[in-house]
């Protein structure tokens, strides 16, 4: 009877540790796509929402880590079951930094908001949508343990990437062409950046997941193509 008091404990352990990491994925989508919109609808209280709301990323981070802490010294899981409290210390790591680059973009909006001429906002809408959309998926692929899954969101990092480098040409031009938007567009870089990053960590949580499902990483390099540290624009000459 003890013994199988225990395992169903253990069990009960292990499905609040699940539950407790899609809750986290589900809030960073929402913080992100709230942050999105605050930048695109120059929404300083939105934004403002937004920061406030990463104390709770944050706190369910702890929790998670507390929890898999007492179920590595306790419980000594093998297989699936250790694999699963690993995987899951990695995610939650990599959740709380895309809190932190969802209230970084909302920072960045709060300022927006307040610049007398809007900045051209509307070329981060692709990349801001396919992220989300990213996270959408790496929040299900772990619910369902859908590696197949994972393994398309991982894909699409280097879509986000491209998408990144185009951007950081195009605000350069800009600034060059309209020198009375260069502040706003050298915080939009910074809002470009932050996508990407929460791109990565979306991707990282993706591999991690098919190391629970699989029992290991990926083989393939992932496919990177952020060119920014190449980049160069040409001054037009006077003819």
């Amino acid at each position: 009877m003890v013994g199988g008091h225990t395992v169903a404990a253990f069990d009960a352990e292990l499905k609040q540790l699940h539950h407790t990491i899609v809750t986290m994925g589900r809030l960073v989508e929402s913080q992100f796509a709230a942050a999105m919109e605050a930048i695109t609808e120059r929404d300083a209280d939105k934004a403002a929402k937004v920061v406030e709301g990463d104390a709770e990323i944050d706190r369910l981070e702890l929790e998670l880590e507390s929890l898999s802490v007492r179920l590595l010294a306790l419980r000594q899981p093998m297989a699936k079951d250790l694999r699963e409290i690993v995987s899951a210390l990695k995610i939650a790591s990599n959740l709380e930094r895309m809190g932190d680059f969802a209230s970084s973009v909302a920072k960045r909006a709060v300022t927006l908001s307040n610049l007398p001429v809007a900045p051209p906002v509307a070329s981060l809408s692709w990349m801001g949508q396919t992220v989300l959309g990213m996270i959408r998926d790496m929040v299900k692929s772990y619910e369902d343990q859908d590696a197949a899954l994972a393994l398309a969101v991982r894909e699409r990092d280097g879509e986000v990437d491209a998408a990144y480098t185009s951007l950081f040409r195009e605000f350069l031009t800009y600034m060059m062409e309209t020198p009375a938007q260069i502040t706003g567009c050298t915080h939009l870089l910074f809002v470009a950046k932050s996508i990407e990053r929460v791109g990565d960590h979306a991707t990282n949580v993706a591999e991690n997941v098919c190391f629970l499902v699989q029992g290991r990483l990926p083989s393939e390099e992932r496919t990177k193509g952020d060119l920014t540290s190449f980049a160069v624009i040409e001054e037009k000459k006077e003819e």
